[in-house]
């Protein structure tokens, strides 16, 4: 239940945020990299509960950076012209470096906690170890998608091939979605309340987004269909007024 509160008041922030995010990046992603510092201080070192407390539930569990990666990619299933849709469009990739460098804290503390162990050949249960493999995918594709999300890397990018390598996004959620189930479901199965309603959130978030984003795409391909034909007879008029 803590994601979706999390992920309401981001989606605020987003709103709220827009323009300083837009006109300064950069103090967004110090202000990243900053807390990731304060956490893994935090696991090597120890911080006043008052102060782990939401670290951990933010930057441990990942729930921030997850929230603001749900919001970019919902930001693709708005309506094209929308309020909304112009509104946070010009900040999807600011929105993603900024979670960007929330998730490799991340990842950084889990890749340092579990690979001694999976390596040492210890009992490891299956769905961890599945997880960690998945893991490790999710760990390439997100440096890809969040080195490419760089304005500057864009600008020596051809824009084919940027928007080939920013599809990946599509998998990367996806995986997302099963990692968390990889990690959730055997406590669900058995009982467990707290990872029952968090299954629960994460597939009305995820499932939810799968169907809004291919009515997105059946939407916009009926507009093209609808663009082309109305184009049609005036570009057959113009050819018989040229022949004529």
């Amino acid at each position: 239940m803590d994601f979706a509160i999390i992920l309401i008041v981001s989606v605020a922030a987003c709103f709220a945020l827009r323009n300083p995010l837009k006109a300064c990046p950069t103090a967004f992603y110090a202000a990243a990299i900053a807390v990731d510092v304060l956490y893994m201080y935090g696991v090597f070192f120890g911080l006043p509960r008052a102060v782990w407390a939401p670290l951990f539930t933010l930057v441990q569990k990942c729930e921030l950076a997850l929230a603001l990666f749900v919001v970019v990619m919902f930001v693709g299933c708005l309506k094209r012209g929308s309020r909304a849709y112009r509104w946070l469009k010009p900040v999807r990739s600011e929105l993603s470096i900024v979670a960007w460098f929330l998730s490799l804290g991340h990842m950084a503390v889990y890749l340092e906690s579990y690979l001694p162990r999976i390596t040492a050949g210890g009992a490891v249960s299956t769905n961890v170890l599945g997880a960690f493999a998945l893991a490790l995918v999710l760990l390439a594709l997100l440096v890809v998608l969040g080195v490419t999300s760089f304005a500057f890397v864009k600008r020596h990018m051809s824009t084919a091939s940027w928007k080939k390598v920013q599809k990946l996004a599509y998998p990367f959620f996806g995986l997302v979605y099963v990692h968390l189930l990889l990690m959730l479901l055997p406590s669900a199965l058995h009982g467990g309340i707290a990872a029952q309603a968090s299954v629960a959130v994460y597939s009305v978030v995820f499932v939810g987004y799968g169907l809004c984003r291919v009515g997105r795409a059946l939407l916009d391909r009926q507009d093209a269909e609808a663009t082309e034909r109305a184009a049609a007879p005036a570009f057959e008029a113009d050819e018989m007024e040229a022949v004529s």
